[in-house]
């Protein structure tokens, strides 16, 4: 009765199991995996946002593929005051509801049914779902680490084929924190030159560089055809405003025919409603109080993290670059689904085993570092006290 795309697994996992069963107990669980950052303790500016969203213009139906050109706008201003994207073209945007719908879009745009994506790993287990609903096959290229993480090229042109459309890059990872470096960028662009491929540049967490030398947005890249997807989810920590995007760039014979295409793709759908779209401005602009307060959390639980593993010698943290995450490195005892479920039931903790992300082996457990600190302070106390026992 039902399509095969949609013949996915069900069940609920034994973390989310053994989570209600604690949760059920009256138990107050310190949780290491938010991901929502309106839950996590921030100061946010009500009463503009709330305004925002109150424009009478949106009483008047303007139906534009791409999405209101003062929306569209404003988030061409991003590019050029926070990443100096000097000649960033609002006609180079088409705004979506979500990255998610943006995914859909460029997966759509390049690929027949059938066709091939290479894709991270580890990284985010979205772009599973999302490939099975557009009939997309998905292969796999390694990220390996050394003192940080890198692309492994000789894997990327092992995987490539005559059915292989585009390279999705995540810029920085999730949850592996890494950048995309200038050189790793130059031969990226060589890979997709030669083999008539897309660069597909995920940087929702772009602006939360632990440094000062960040490697630049793709927005700017020009020489390979490339679809950078980010929006105010992240940006301005509003997951629940919809307002997303994909910026476009690379050879002008290859841009000018895919935003054709596209807009007819974001016509065909119009999922912009209009009271977001006059809001946008108003929403990109939170980002200038937003990202303060998420980066000196998430550089605070990072230093925290990194004074309690200094008391012990059992576990430690892998190179973290950006983002909101980190990863620790655990002993192999068990899965590490075993040791989530463990740490959860014993001691209230609940934590990321490494394989949702699919890491090649156990040994690896993901943290929010967006947790409020005293969470984050007593959870990681916790879980190296289980941990080293």
């Amino acid at each position: 009765m039902f399509s095969d795309r949609t013949n996915w697994k069900l069940t609920r996992n034994r973390l989310t199991e053994a989570l209600e069963q604690v949760r059920s107990t009256g138990a107050r669980v310190l949780d290491l995996t938010i991901s929502n950052p309106t839950r996590a303790g921030l100061h946010y500016d009500d009463a503009r946002i709330l305004q925002a969203l109150a424009s009478p213009k949106a009483m008047d139906y303007d139906p534009q593929p791409k999405g209101l050109l003062s929306a569209r706008e404003a988030a061409a201003a991003y590019y050029r005051e926070q990443h100096g994207v000097r000649s960033f073209d609002p006609e180079q945007l088409v705004l979506t509801t979500s990255t998610s719908e943006g995914y859909s879009f460029v997966f759509r745009l390049l690929c027949n049914p059938g066709d091939e994506l290479l894709v991270p790993k580890p990284s985010y287990p979205l772009f599973e779902f999302l490939a099975d609903l557009q009939d997309v096959t998905l292969v796999p290229y390694p990220l390996i680490y050394d003192h940080g993480w890198q692309m492994d090229f000789p894997s990327l042109r092992k995987a490539v084929t005559a059915r292989t459309r585009g390279v999705v890059v995540v810029h920085p990872n999730n949850p592996t924190g890494s950048f995309v470096h200038a050189h790793e960028r130059q031969l990226l662009n060589h890979f997709c030159r030669e083999h008539r491929l897309a660069v597909i540049a995920d940087e929702v967490f772009l602006d939360y560089g632990l440094d000062q030398t960040a490697p630049s947005s793709f927005a700017s890249n020009e020489d390979a055809l490339t679809f950078t997807l980010s929006g105010v989810s992240k940006i301005s920590a509003l997951p629940q405003m919809k307002v997303a995007w994909i910026a476009t760039s690379g050879p002008p014979v290859e841009v000018e025919p895919a935003l054709a295409r596209l807009e007819v793709i974001a016509d065909t759908y119009l999922s912009m409603n209009a009271p977001i779209q006059f809001a946008t401005p108003a929403l990109l602009d939170q980002r200038k109080s937003i990202q303060q307060q998420l980066l000196d959390r998430v550089l605070g639980n990072l230093a925290e993290l990194d004074r309690q593993l200094a008391l012990q010698k059992t576990c430690g943290r892998l190179h973290v670059e950006g983002g909101w995450y980190a990863v620790v490195r655990v002993p192999v005892t068990q899965t590490d689904e075993e040791l989530a479920v463990d740490l959860l039931r014993r001691d209230s903790v609940l934590v990321h085993p490494g394989h949702f992300y699919d890491f090649p082996s156990d040994g690896y457990l993901i943290l929010s570092l967006i947790t409020t600190a005293d969470d984050f302070s007593e959870g990681v106390k916790r879980l190296l006290g289980t941990v080293g026992s």
